[in-house]
């Protein structure tokens, strides 16, 4: 399985499993995810959610070949259903990253209510550098959490910064040695498990509740473009580089 779910003690994992492919997201694997997001969200037996990888990659990001044989179209597509339900999952979500984190790899983790990383842990938005825009509000949460200078040396570079200078930012919480990520992240989410589920859902609604119509409205902004950009001369020719395994010539398209 390329996702696996494990429930048990209050927690919900949710484990990328693609090995081979360096946990690359695949518009089936988006499905999965939002459709065990949405059953967790009512049922009692769950009380915090754990998004986790492997030891050598939390995600390579989209799978590329896959995200061009079914670009996203609407609001039915998966990877539409995946933001929407992580974005109003109102349990807390604890993600442990190791490894690489790659495009919504990283920008997931901006709707996480708690982020621990590996010392392994890289993470990168190259939206920009494949002729592409920043996606799942990343263009506004970013700078709201990191400050918009930094914010725009990750977004416009898309250049990969590691897991300190992330916890710098703001947008993770503690860098950890490899061996021990999950087992805190573990630990954390035991902590809240006894806790009130009113709450942990009161506290978390007054957080990020007013936010909400922002959030989704700067998503759609973003996809408008987003899509329009995918079928540009610049993106088919990152594209086409990436395939090729060599760099894109951008030059011809100024």
């Amino acid at each position: 399985m390329d996702i696996l779910t494990n429930k048990g003690n209050g927690i919900l994992t949710i484990t990328f499993n693609r090995p081979d492919k360096k946990n690359a997201i695949t518009a089936a694997m988006y499905q999965t995810i939002a459709d065990t997001l949405k059953s967790a969200e009512t049922d009692k037996e769950v009380s915090v959610a754990l998004i986790t990888g492997r030891p050598e990659i939390f995600t390579a990001g989209n799978d590329l070949d896959d995200f061009l044989k079914n670009p996203p179209q609407d609001t039915q597509s998966p990877v539409y259903q995946f933001i929407q339900a992580l974005m109003h999952f109102t349990k807390p979500v604890i993600a442990a990253v190791c490894g690489p984190a790659v495009g919504i790899g990283t920008t997931m983790l901006l709707h996480c209510d708690f982020v621990y990383a590996a010392d392994n842990a890289q993470f990168s938005m190259p939206f920009a550098k494949l002729g592409l825009c920043p996606e799942f509000a990343s263009s506004l949460l970013l700078p709201q959490i990191a400050g918009y200078q930094r914010a725009a040396e990750k977004l416009m570079l898309g250049e990969p910064f590691s897991a300190q200078d992330a916890c710098e930012m703001g947008f993770v919480n503690k860098v950890l040695p490899v061996a021990e990520v999950l087992a805190f992240a573990q630990a954390q989410a035991a902590k809240l498990v006894v806790l009130p589920t009113s709450s942990m859902k009161a506290t978390k609604s007054l957080m990020k509740g007013k936010q909400i119509p922002a959030v989704e409205a700067k998503i759609i902004e973003e996809s408008i473009l987003f899509g329009e950009m995918l079928v540009s001369n610049e993106a088919k020719e990152a594209f086409i580089a990436f395939f090729e395994k060599r760099k894109p010539d951008f030059t011809k398209f100024k």
